[in-house]
């Protein structure tokens, strides 16, 4: 039986989605399909698989996309799915644990890539809220300060994902550091 779950998690909480998507298929709930916002399960043994997600340099489509995706099937995963540049990964337990990333360098690099996403957004965000508080004062344009009113929240919001991201590779850097 298929089960559709809509459920919205940022691009910096991949650990937090990564959790989500374990208990679900901890409960038996097999991972056969993603959207915006939605994910596709169908009942399958508990526990039965490990899913993983990844940002990848480019869409899913691109060959070098097309040749990683294929190494990875190689190892036993499986291409479960894919929404813009990001991919959902899953394989067997019986394979044993299951990690895109060798080493810190790699989780470096990753974290990168999303917050390469995050940055201009944050950017273009605060830079659009604050020209349409200017011009909805200058104007007298209440539909301008309305816009820039709540696109700042988000600005904001996009701010902490990013504060978030570097927290976390900051810390694997030092990490990387220690074992040097």
């Amino acid at each position: 039986m298929r089960h559709t779950i809509k459920k919205l998690f940022w691009a910096w909480d991949i650990d937090k989605e990564e959790k989500w998507l374990a208990e679900c298929a901890a409960k038996g709930l097999a991972l056969v399909s993603v959207g915006y916002c939605r994910y596709d399960f169908e009942e399958c043994t508990p526990g039965a698989y490990h899913v993983r997600l990844e940002l990848l340099d480019n869409p899913p489509s691109h060959p070098e996309s097309v040749q990683y995706i294929k190494f990875l099937e190689e190892t036993g995963a499986e291409h479960v799915g894919s929404y813009m540049r990001w991919v959902y990964l899953r394989r067997p337990a019986e394979y044993g644990p299951f990690d895109l990333f060798s080493d810190n360098a790699s989780r470096v690099r990753h974290l990168g890539r999303i917050l390469a996403l995050i940055w201009p957004l944050m950017i273009l965000e605060l830079i659009a809220s604050l020209y349409n508080i200017y011009l909805g004062i200058a104007w007298g344009s209440t539909v301008n300060l309305v816009c820039g009113c709540i696109g700042l929240p988000l600005a904001v919001l996009f701010g902490f994902g990013v504060w978030k991201l570097t927290q976390k590779r900051n810390a694997l850097k030092k990490e990387a550091q220690i074992f040097e």
